[in-house]
């Protein structure tokens, strides 16, 4: 029997990417949907403005959407929330004792709330057990990384544990379904790229190398290694494309980096539906990835990387393609939400008598 869950932020961008991903899920079944204040009591079909290539399930068209409070909600929910809004709906629901699957910024450099990606760094999951929600409610957050830095992370991880990484610079090509919906207006992109996106590049760099740190006990130490990032929005639908440069810890030749990518399979064996078969897939042709092309390898979970070549700045140069509404929204979050099942961790503990 599928497990019932609930979604906050319903009617959104990454709100209308759970309920694509979720409608054949195996094990999860959506069962409860809140939205804005102006969309409660409608029906889902009628309040919501799908934007997706898929036609909206007709079950999900005619759920109604009800107040975004815990009272009559499923104990797994999936946030697709503004940081402001999550920063108040988000920490009611983990009291209530539900399990809060975020894809919001509002908690994800709390210290003792996990931000994860499966491939990356599961072992960071544990320091959810020192959250008050959890200790007294037996709810938590767990959260996904900001869209740009998923691709990359995965990217960087195996060279991280192969050779180590001292410096990283990116520069990010954004799509424009990043910003949501409506997102920008047209005449602000058509022809253009904006040069600035608020508080992205100081998200990725805080973000990335929280991601590819070790957990030391109750916390997480960052990864010792600079960075810079230059964060662009393009004229783009979906699919952030990033330039990146790296200096290694250790001399690697092209070969062993190609390695490193092609080995990097860590979840193998835990048959998680939603996890890619290779979590990072190098492309040969010169001109590629391109999100056109390549977007929706691996289902969209894959990150896609080429055009690898000596830097004469740092030492290695390449560039990299993910999705950014799927691996880097709603999909991170659904895979977070497996791996807490195959961890026995999804349930919220009973809370002491």
């Amino acid at each position: 029997m599928r497990q019932k869950i609930g979604i906050l932020g319903a009617t959104g961008m990454v709100g209308q990417r759970f309920v694509q991903l979720l409608e054949h899920h195996p094990w999860f079944e959506v069962a409860w949907l809140a939205a804005s204040d102006r969309s409660s009591g409608k029906l889902y079909g009628d309040a919501v403005k799908w934007r997706l290539g898929s036609a909206l399930p007709e079950h999900i068209a005619q759920m109604p959407i009800s107040p975004a409070t815990p009272d009559d909600a499923p104990k797994i929910i999936f946030a697709a929330l503004d940081a402001d809004i999550a920063r108040d709906l988000e920490p009611a629901f983990s009291a209530a004792g539900c399990a809060v699957i975020s894809n919001s910024s509002a908690f994800r450099m709390h210290e003792d709330v996990p931000l994860v990606i499966p491939e990356v760094n599961a072992d960071h999951l544990p320091i959810l057990e020192n959250q008050t929600w959890r200790k007294d409610s037996g709810g938590y957050i767990v959260t996904n990384p900001n869209c740009s830095a998923i691709g990359l992370v995965l990217v960087l991880k195996p060279l991280v544990d192969r050779f180590g990484v001292d410096s990283i610079f990116v520069s990010t090509m954004q799509a424009v379904s990043g910003a949501g919906y409506p997102g920008v207006a047209s005449m602000d992109i058509l022809g253009n790229v904006v040069p600035y996106i608020r508080n992205e590049e100081e998200k990725m760099q805080a973000e990335t190398l929280r991601l590819l740190g070790a957990r030391d006990g109750k916390v997480v130490r960052p990864l010792a290694a600079k960075m810079t990032a230059h964060c662009n929005r393009v004229a783009v639908e979906d699919g952030h494309t990033e330039s990146v440069s790296v200096k290694l810890s250790r001399p690697a030749t092209r070969e062993d980096i190609l390695d490193a990518w092609r080995h990097f399979t860590p979840l193998a064996g835990r048959d998680l539906p939603t996890a890619p078969a290779q979590p990072v897939e190098y492309i040969a042709p010169e001109d590629r990835p391109q999100p056109r092309l390549d977007k929706m390898r691996g289902g969209g979970m894959t990150a896609s990387v080429g055009r690898l070549r000596p830097c004469t700045l740092l030492d290695w140069k390449f560039t990299l393609l993910s999705h950014n509404t799927i691996r880097g929204a709603a999909g991170a979050a659904l895979l977070n939400a497996e791996l807490l099942v195959s961890l026995g961790k999804l349930h919220p503990v009973p809370v002491p008598a």
